[in-house]
């Protein structure tokens, strides 16, 4: 038997020796395309170690931030598809990202979704040299002074633009944005009164609303906040239909073996009704959802149509428009 012959047969039998090998046999590499510290980052680490005991291989948190997430998503769209490689990211970075950039990658054909984690209500807040103390109030204010009315967000297509433009286009109202690189600059231009609007997560805004800085009028997603809980929902005051929560997600690369989803998304499922995690995410303001890929997959096809819609509708326009 010459020398190639051996080096041949002995390719195969390493090639389905690999193959045969349980899954998984090796570190999982998991993605969150943001910097540490955010609520996507310490979503992660709710569920990188335990699911890292229960699968018997670590899962190793790997920041990647940048582009919005662009970055962390293209590295996972182009990892192989053996699952060793996934990602958790946000509604802007999966639904709301494609209509406004021009992205190296598809969201619905180069990823395999995973499970949907969690859901995160904002909250509506005025400086309180505004003349409203309420949802409809505030609506007939704008409806009074079209466009005078400024509202600040972290930037183009972020969660608090995307919450003013829907909460705009429902109530049928104009409003004048202000974006800034980031939320932390639009709460202190709220408290100074430099805008007179904004749309934000709850956990960082409680002090200042404690404090009378700013005045929540109401929360945007379809339940009330367990950390405000006598605040009204926007619907519930007044704005029927409305509803708007920043979501997180986990997907994978698109051809990743069947088996290997749904073994992940099994545990993880198991992992988010641990009830140390439910607290966790009741502590940020956010709600578990968990479910199954499919459902995920309903969900992004969902979304994706709504922002399509809202970003057409209210003008909105990215880099890639």
């Amino acid at each position: 038997m010459n020398a190639r012959l051996l080096s041949i047969l002995f390719a195969a039998f390493v090639a389905v020796t690999s193959f045969a090998q349980p899954y998984p046999s090796k570190p999982i590499r998991f993605i969150v395309p943001f910097p540490p510290g955010g609520t996507t980052d310490i979503q992660a680490r709710m569920i990188n170690e335990r699911l890292g005991a229960r699968l018997g291989q670590p899962v190793v948190l790997d920041n990647r931030g940048g582009a919005n997430g662009a970055i962390g998503m293209e590295i996972v769209a182009r990892a192989p598809a053996d699952g060793y490689t996934m990602i958790i990211s946000t509604v802007g970075t999966w639904t709301v990202a494609p209509h406004l950039s021009k992205l190296p990658y598809d969201v619905q054909t180069d990823f395999a979704p995973l499970i949907h984690m969690a859901t995160t209500p904002g909250v509506l807040l005025v400086h309180p040299s505004v003349p409203a103390k309420n949802v409809k109030e505030l609506i007939a204010l704008a409806k009074a002074r079209p466009n005078e009315l400024t509202y600040g967000s972290s930037g183009i297509g972020g969660f608090g633009q995307m919450c003013a433009e829907l909460f705009a286009v429902t109530a049928n109202i104009k409003m004048t944005h202000v974006p800034y690189k980031g939320s932390a600059p639009s709460l202190i231009d709220l408290m100074g009164g430099h805008i007179q609007i904004l749309f934000n997560s709850a956990l960082p805004t409680m002090p200042h609303i404690k404090s009378g800085k700013m005045r929540a009028l109401a929360t945007t997603g379809s339940k009330r906040m367990s950390i405000l809980p006598d605040l009204p929902t926007i619907a519930e005051a007044g704005l029927t239909g409305y509803e708007n929560s920043t979501w997180s997600g986990l997907g994978m690369a698109a051809r990743t073996p069947q088996p290997i989803i749904d073994r992940l998304n099994r545990e993880i499922n198991a992992i988010l009704l641990l009830p140390e995690v439910q607290e966790a995410a009741r502590a940020d303001g956010s709600m578990i959802t968990g479910g199954t890929p499919e459902q995920f997959r309903d969900i992004l096809k969902s979304e994706l149509a709504k922002f399509g819609r809202l970003i057409k509708v209210a003008g909105i326009k990215g880099d890639g428009n």
